[in-house]
């Protein structure tokens, strides 16, 4: 960077924001290629790091605000700044880690000047920059791959996203923490969307963790207003959007049935074994002026376990429409079965799925109980580890956790219409079972 550069970049820091962005508008675009290094000119506020004392800077953020720019322009001021800088990169996977903090578009490659681009050699998993700093990549699903090695500075990308099985995440948390010894003042640095997690949960509540929140709008002149608004239609105040958008850490309701830390301990990414039987659960609604239809797939499996496959809801449908989704989704995954409640008009619920070409044999079941009393028993086996969600559901987890024990629905929406086709794909795969009791053996 020329001298000249620098002085402009000073000159341009000492204005304020808003002229400073009109002058940097009034650019051409190789006075802007000379200034991009200076990463101080073009963050929004969220994107800079705290200037008090810190062990931990969280960037808690929704999609969209640059956090993934904000930690590998902070790793890159790090390494240009100190030659003997160790610094770990962690993402949820090795294949993330490179993808996306090293070769994204908002990767250390991408944003580091020309003449000070670090020598990335794939095989070590290592970053060289020319001053001697040295970056490695690490997996969290491999916590013990950071038992031993010593860093300096640490930065931990979508931290939710961890792996929670056995508590993974926070294994890998605290072995990174273990080994941050090298250099005056270690710092680690985390950039995530919020999902109550449970290692998540606790960097929140942690003194030592300054904590930055955002929300995808603050990065607006950065994003095309077509996906802005067209997020902001499709989930608006939802529990999702308030989460995926605003940033929101979503806190369980007391008293609930479910927890979003009990569901996160029984996701799975992915299953080996071998589905034993397949069923799609259905709740129609009671009416198309506004019910949502609840479609849920899950299955049982050959090591016992029952896991939800998919979540195919439709909201307001017609009875045509979701009787036709319920056949295609049935066809999609094999079905054995489709279970659909028939309180509202059984032979109705019958009629419109046969018309709708649904061939596979069709059980009719009546609740005898309210949903929560019926949700219950299937919240237990959560509790046991016998149902695994194999991937995330949003919306159907958001429901979940509004079902109220011993009380009512305080969840999402009017009705509960996925988690109640949940609890009837479940029930049916487990508690409807009925046959010799045995031992499985791990």
């Amino acid at each position: 960077m020329s001298k000249r550069s620098d002085s402009r970049a000073a000159f341009l820091l000492s204005l304020p924001p808003d002229e400073r962005r009109v002058l940097l508008e009034k650019m051409g675009e190789r006075q802007c290629h000379a200034l991009r290094s200076h990463w101080r000119l073009w963050a929004h506020d969220g994107q800079l790091a705290p200037e008090s004392d810190w062990l931990g800077w969280l960037i808690l953020a929704g999609r969209g605000f640059g956090k993934t720019r904000a930690g590998a322009e902070w790793v890159r001021a790090v390494a240009e700044a100190d030659g003997k800088a160790r610094i770990a990169l962690v993402g949820a996977s090795l294949g993330e880690a490179r993808s996306v903090m090293v070769e994204g578009g908002s990767g250390l490659m991408a944003v580091a000047p020309h003449g000070q681009r670090p020598k990335y050699e794939p095989s070590k998993r290592q970053l060289q920059w020319p001053n001697g700093a040295q970056a490695t990549l690490y997996s969290a699903g491999e916590p013990e791959s950071l038992r031993g090695p010593q860093h300096s500075h640490a930065w931990c990308d979508e931290l939710a996203k961890w792996d929670n099985a056995g508590g993974k995440a926070e294994s890998a948390w605290d072995n990174l923490l273990l080994g941050l010894r090298l250099g005056d003042s270690p710092q680690v640095v985390a950039t995530t969307t919020p999902r109550a997690v449970p290692l998540l949960t606790r960097l929140v509540a942690h003194q030592d963790i300054a904590i930055t929140r955002g929300r995808t709008e603050d990065n607006g002149r950065n994003l095309p207003p077509r996906f802005i608004n067209a997020m902001k239609r499709e989930f608006g105040q939802t529990a999702l959007g308030r989460q995926e958008l605003d940033g929101e850490l979503l806190e369980d309701i007391e008293g609930a049935l479910w927890t979003r830390a009990l569901l996160e301990q029984c996701r799975e990414t992915a299953c080996s074994g071998s589905r034993v039987r397949t069923v799609v659960a259905v709740d129609p609604p009671v009416s198309g002026r506004g019910d949502a239809c609840g479609i849920v797939v899950a299955a049982l499996y050959e090591d016992g376990m029952a896991r939800v496959l998919a979540d195919c809801s439709l909201e307001k449908p017609s009875p045509e429409r979701w009787a036709r989704k319920v056949a295609a989704v049935a066809e999609a995954w094999s079905a054995d079965r489709v279970i659909a409640e028939a309180n509202q008009g059984g032979d109705m619920v019958a009629s419109v799925l046969r018309a709708a070409d649904v061939s596979l044999p069709l059980r009719l079941v009546h609740a005898s109980k309210g949903k929560v009393a019926r949700a219950e028993p299937v919240a237990a086996l959560y509790e046991v580890g016998r149902v695994k969600h194999l991937g995330t559901f949003p919306k159907l987890e958001d429901q979940l956790c509004g079902l109220m024990a011993g009380g009512a629905y305080q969840g999402p929406g009017r009705s509960p219409d996925r988690a109640d086709a949940l609890v009837w794909a479940v029930t049916e795969l487990v508690l409807g079972r009925r046959g010799v009791p045995r031992v499985i053996c791990p």
